[in-house]
C-alpha cells in the first residue's frame, strides 16, 4: 500500500478539515505516493520512536502529536525535534500526525477513557462551530434531478440523521454570452433569459472540494454560478470533549481512585471535594481548562482533563470537581484506538503499537 491509501482511510474517520486552525496535522515528512512496508502508531514521533520504526521495519509513523508544530527554520540536530525529523528523512520514514482532527471525534481521543469508565449516553461536550456550509446554485429545471444526485453522491445534503436534504425554488436567470464563449443556451452577444431552479444544499466542510467538483461536472452551463456560506448550525457529533453518565453514581473518593487506576498515575490533582456522589462525567483529553464553564453549564459532577493551572481550579466554583490526571495520561488510549481502526479497515496488514515511552513527565 501507499501512504495515501492509509491516510485517506484515516481521514474518512477524522477529516483534517476539522483540526484546530493552530494545529499542524497531516503528512509532515515523506510523500503520499511512498510505498509502505510497515506502520508504527505512536503518541509522539520522538527520535527513539523513529529508532523503533527502523528496528521494526516500518517506514510510516502515524503519531498523535505533530513533532513539527511551529515550523523548522533549520535542521542541525540540536533539538529533539530536529533529531527526530533528520533521522526520519535519512531512513526514508514518513511521519503523519492526526492530533486535533481526532480530538473532535466522539469516538476519538476520549473514547478509551469513556469506555473504561463505562460512560453511557455520551455526546460531544463542545460542538464545533463552522463545520457546516450551505451551497446555493442555479440550474435549468430539466437538469435539477441530475445535479441534485451528483451533489448528494459527493456528500452534500446530509444533516444529522437525514440525507438528500435540499431546498428548491424557481425563478428566471439572465445572462449575455460574450465573444469566445460557448453557451449551453442562448446566442453570443444576445441577452438570454432562462427558467431556472435555485438549489440549496448543506454540506460538511470536509467534502467541499468534492461537492464543487461534482457541481462543475454535472451542471450543463459553461460557467456555473454558486454561493458558499458558513452556517451557524453545529454538528452535535463533532467537537471537543465528551460528556456522559455513569451507570451508577459513586462516592467522590471511589471515583478519584478509579480514575487514578485507569490512567495509571501515582497521583492526580483535583479541586475541593463537595461531598456528593458522582454520576455526570465530562472528559477532555489534553489541555481542557477552556471548557470548564461549558462543563458547569451542562451539569457535570466532575470534569477530567489535564494541564490545569493554579487559578484554573478556582473555576470549579464549588459546583463540580476539576480533576487533572496529566496530559499524556488523559490521551494515552489514542494509540490503541488508531491501531484498532486501521486494523479493522486493513485486516491483512500489520499495524504496530509503539512500545516506546514518550511521556516527558515523571513522578518521584
Amino acid at each position: 500500500m501507499t501512504v495515501k491509501e492509509i491516510t485517506t482511510c484515516l481521514e474518512q474517520w477524522s477529516p483534517l478539515a476539522y483540526a484546530e486552525e493552530f494545529d499542524n496535522v497531516g503528512l509532515l515528512v515523506g510523500t503520499y505516493d511512498q510505498h509502505v512496508d510497515g506502520v508504527l502508531v505512536a503518541h509522539d514521533a520522538l527520535e527513539s520512536v523513529v529508532d523503533e520504526a527502523i528496528a521494526e521495519g516500518c517506514n510510516l509513523i502515524i503519531c498523535f502529536h505533530p513533532i513539527i508544530f511551529q515550523g523548522l527554520k533549520k535542521i542541525t540536530n540540536k533539538t529533539y525535534v530536529e533529531r527526530a525529523v533528520s533521522k526520519a528523512i535519512k531512513h526514508d520514514i514518513a511521519l503523519y500526525a492526526i492530533h486535533t482532527a481526532l480530538d473532535v471525534q466522539l469516538d476519538g481521543v476520549n473514547k478509551g477513557l469513556a469506555d473504561a469508565l463505562g460512560l453511557e449516553q455520551r455526546r460531544v461536550l463542545l460542538p464545533q462551530k463552522g463545520s457546516l456550509l450551505k451551497l446555493s446554485t442555479y440550474v435549468p429545471q430539466e437538469y435539477l434531478p441530475s445535479v441534485q444526485e451528483a451533489l448528494f453522491k459527493a456528500g452534500a445534503g446530509a444533516l444529522g440523521l437525514y440525507d438528500q436534504c435540499s431546498f428548491v425554488s424557481d425563478g428566471i436567470g439572465g445572462f449575455r454570452p460574450l465573444d469566445g464563449s460557448n453557451p449551453f443556451v442562448g446566442n453570443s452577444g444576445e441577452r438570454h433569459f432562462e427558467s431556472e431552479m435555485q438549489l440549496q444544499v448543506v454540506l460538511p466542510k470536509h467534502v467541499k472540494a468534492a461537492v464543487l467538483a461534482a457541481l462543475e461536472q454535472s451542471h450543463p452551463y459553461e460557467t456555473v454560478a454558486y454561493e458558499l456560506s458558513v452556517l451557524e448550525n453545529v454538528r452535535n457529533d463533532l467537537g471537543m470533549g465528551c460528556i456522559g453518565s455513569l451507570k451508577t453514581a459513586v462516592e467522590e473518593n471511589i471515583f478519584l481512585t478509579t480514575i487514578k487506576d485507569i490512567v495509571g498515575t501515582p497521583s492526580i490533582r483535583h479541586s475541593k471535594l463537595l461531598n456528593k456522589k458522582i454520576e455526570r462525567v465530562a472528559l477532555l483529553g489534553g489541555s481542557g481548562s477552556f471548557a470548564t464553564q461549558a462543563v458547569i453549564a451542562q451539569g457535570a459532577d466532575v470534569f477530567v482533563t489535564a494541564d490545569l493551572k493554579y487559578h484554573d481550579f478556582y473555576k470549579a466554583e464549588q459546583q463540580l470537581i476539576l480533576v487533572d490526571v496529566g496530559h499524556f495520561e488523559s490521551e494515552q488510549f489514542t494509540k490503541k484506538i488508531i491501531v484498532e481502526f486501521l486494523s479493522k479497515n486493513f485486516p491483512n496488514f500489520a499495524f504496530i503499537s509503539s512500545k516506546t515511552e514518550t511521556n516527558p513527565v515523571h513522578y518521584f
